[in-house]
């Protein structure tokens, strides 16, 4: 394969030590992906598009993330085992020891940005080893232009090498792979791992520091569509919990699917340029854009082809997190730009495996802050190692891994623009009913969507005690009607038919809660504080 015509015309890489690669500039999907078959990366399948493997990791290695620690640094992190410090000497050995090893090496550089938002947008450069990386960012940044290229500076650069495997005992990293943000020198360095969602979580990251520090704006790890009559709606969720899946909605434009700011004019905008859905279990019945969306351009990861090289999308032999990235043109139904304006409501997605919490309950602003700062969901037997019966599992602002400041100042923020902008928040179960994972069922995806259409419509009535029931341990406010909705399925209790059982289990959570939030209690207000459950097990 040669080098892209323009590579000596546009760009240089010895800014960064790179002298002797062979590098390829703003290659096409096309040409990325004929070079990832031409290297025997990757495969076809049977609609064109490219299925690749990321090796031995298949999902982010948050122990393995790091953020040098130094004068921009240093004071306004929250250090500890999410943000866990680097020494600036230690990153520069290890940034020397990666540039000897791509020197020489044929190379896949892009230049992109994150926001769509031009008042907020950081020019990025992505130097990727592996040309099926850089197809990623590709997909996943958002594209300038021919005209916006000439004279592109880069703000941030990230430099990944997946083959390229750390000494820990001499680099200072835990083991071999690495993920290291330098805010002096605006470089994100990647190495050991091939899993793509660690390029896009980097600058992620980045922009959780820069953009509440610098720029009074609130980071956000939701999704986000707009109505008709332009109202913007923000799902807040986990990995698992239905964030892509119920904000791709063919009823309403589709503004991203993962990253977004609000800023202080009450507007979202959208931090990428595609979409990275998860895939399991996928079916074209259940989540036709998403499907439609895995076409030649997309590229599948850590799926399982048959003989005819169709996807198997319930084999989770290699991993339960498949996964497929996307350039967001390829959902019909999308906002242009990716702005929102009028924020409306906004959904935190939980998927209670204890089946405990109602299916849809509505928010007090304290119940909303303690919500969001908690991020719960939880996991099921057989998704980890050592996982026999449904665990909970707490991740501050939705986002823990991702947010480099103390989790109160994401609140704080968000509280702050709720009450100016009078939104309504609501907790949605994703989760099971019926019983705890093993015993009762998945809730129906077309109840969620139901019962999220009926408070976008408006339909689940004014809060009153007639239309609402206060839910006896977690203090939410549940709707006790929603069309399309059983109101049995309304009731988390009554779908048990044990109530013993149930409040057993329901105090159960509430104490988890209650044990995750004490190391956040001498930073939250009393406000905040109060969101929580008020009652205890005994």
């Amino acid at each position: 394969m040669k080098s892209s015509a323009t590579n000596a015309n546009t760009i240089s890489l010895k800014q960064y030590g790179i002298t002797h690669a062979n590098f390829h500039y703003q290659e096409e999907p096309e040409q990325l992906q004929k070079a990832t078959l031409e290297m025997d990366m990757g495969v076809e399948t049977s609609n064109g598009t490219l299925a690749v493997n990321t090796g031995e990791f298949t999902g982010r290695s948050p122990m393995d993330r790091f953020i040098v620690k130094d004068d921009i640094t240093k004071d306004k992190v929250w250090w500890g085992t999410t943000n866990i410090p680097f020494e600036k000497e230690k990153f520069d050995s290890l940034y020397t020891k990666v540039i000897d090893y791509l020197n020489g090496k044929e190379l896949f550089v892009r230049d992109s940005y994150a926001c769509a938002d031009p008042e907020y947008q950081l020019n990025i450069r992505v130097i990727n080893e592996y040309p099926w990386s850089n197809m990623f960012a590709y997909n996943m940044f958002l594209r300038p232009t021919e005209a916006e290229l000439e004279g592109f500076t880069p703000e941030w650069t990230v430099i990944n090498a997946p083959g390229f495997m750390a000494d820990a005992d001499k680099d200072g990293t835990r083991q071999h792979n690495f993920a290291i943000l330098n805010f002096v020198d605006k470089i994100a360095l990647i190495g050991g791992t091939g899993y793509t969602g660690e390029i896009k979580k980097g600058i992620f990251s980045v922009l959780n520091f820069i953009l509440p520090v610098y720029k009074e704006t609130l980071p956000m790890h939701c999704s986000a569509n707009v109505g008709e009559d332009g109202d913007t709606a923000i799902f807040f969720g986990l990995s698992g919990t239905g964030k892509t899946t119920l904000s791709t909605d063919p009823n309403r434009k589709l503004i991203g699917d993962d990253e977004h700011g609000w800023t202080s004019r009450n507007t979202v905008f959208n931090f990428e340029g595609g979409c990275y859905a998860k895939v399991i279990n996928l079916s074209e019945e259940q989540e036709p854009e998403i499907f439609g969306a895995i076409k030649p351009g997309a590229i599948l990861e850590n799926v399982v082809l048959d003989n005819q090289s169709n996807v198997d999308f319930a084999d989770t032999s290699i991993t339960q997190n498949t996964r497929v990235s996307y350039p967001i043109h390829h959902i019909d139904n999308i906002q242009q730009p990716s702005i929102g304006k009028n924020v409306k409501n906004i959904f935190f997605l939980t998927a209670d495996a204890f089946g405990v919490l109602p299916p849809i309950s509505k928010l007090t602003p304290s119940q909303a802050a303690y919500h969001f700062i908690s991020g719960y969901t939880a996991k099921v037997a057989g998704t980890e190692t050592g996982v026999v019966e449904p665990q909970p599992s707490f991740s501050a602002c939705f986002g823990a891994p991702f947010m480099p400041l103390h989790p109160t100042k994401y609140a704080e923020m968000l509280s702050k623009k709720m009450k100016e902008s009078g939104v309504d928040v609501w907790l949605v179960n994703t989760g099971w009913t019926g019983g705890p994972y093993g015993i009762g069922t998945r809730m129906k995806l077309k109840y969620t969507r139901a019962m999220i259409t009926a408070a976008l419509n408006g339909d689940l009535g004014l809060y009153s005690y007639d239309k609402y029931h206060i839910h006896s341990v977690f203090g939410v406010a549940q709707p006790r009607e929603c069309p399309g909705v059983p109101s049995s399925v309304l009731s988390p209790r009554s779908t048990w038919n044990n109530d013993d059982k149930y409040y057993t289990t329901a105090f159960k959570l509430t104490n988890a809660f209650r044990e995750n939030f004490k190391k956040y209690e001498s930073y939250a207000s009393e406000e905040i504080r109060r969101g929580g459950p008020q009652r205890y097990a005994f």
